[in-house]
């Protein structure tokens, strides 16, 4: 699923994983509920919205229930200060810019790193390997707004609606998101890091 899409829900080790019936989303959920302090009954979805982005991913939720490219080191959304619209920061691993490879008079045999990767995941440097080599490693943000029209209105308390329309919530932001960023992780991809 991570080649074709930048992000998913998992379901399936959401309820494998669960202590009950719930599934571990849910359970999270009530456990993290203070995170919707002032987003009950809230005209806009967005802190709504935001409040159950910050419960399905790490570091409350780890693993988290919504996952990500191994591209991507961090997602989280916020709420625009400007207008109050949803704004989606990612961050990403990328290649080292252009004009760094075309010409490499700057590398000077210094051994110079790019991203580590474990099993195919991009991770931070080991303190060991920092101490034994210079490291480059180039990252893209991307600032994006996001449509509000197909998100689930904030529930006006915690109440049983609360799972469901947190869920709808993800369910929305994670397809709007892969429309966005799949055409960059896939360039990405095919010119490799």
């Amino acid at each position: 699923m991570a080649g074709r899409q930048a992000f998913w829900i998992d379901e399936r080790y959401d309820r494998e994983r669960a202590r009950g019936d719930a599934g571990r989303y849910v359970e999270r959920l009530w456990e993290s509920i203070g995170e919707f302090d002032g987003a009950w009954g809230d005209i806009a979805p967005v802190a709504f919205c935001c409040a159950a982005w910050r419960v399905a991913t790490p570091p409350i939720m780890e693993p988290g229930f919504v996952r990500w490219h191994r591209r991507i080191l961090s997602a989280t959304c916020v709420r625009n200060t400007w207008d109050g619209s949803l704004t989606a920061r990612v961050t990403l691993v990328s290649p080292p810019p252009a004009p760094l490879t075309a010409a490499r008079d700057w590398w000077r045999d210094r051994g110079w790193q790019g991203w580590p990767e474990i099993f195919g995941q991009f991770v931070e440097p080991a303190e060991q390997d920092l101490a034994k080599a210079p490291h480059l490693r180039a990252t893209l943000r991307v600032d994006a707004p996001l449509p509000l029209d197909r998100l689930p209105a904030a529930p006006e308390g915690p109440d049983r609606k609360v799972p469901e329309a947190a869920h709808r919530a993800l369910v929305v932001m994670v397809g709007d998101l892969n429309e966005l960023l799949m055409p960059i992780i896939a360039r990405l991809e095919d010119g490799s890091s």
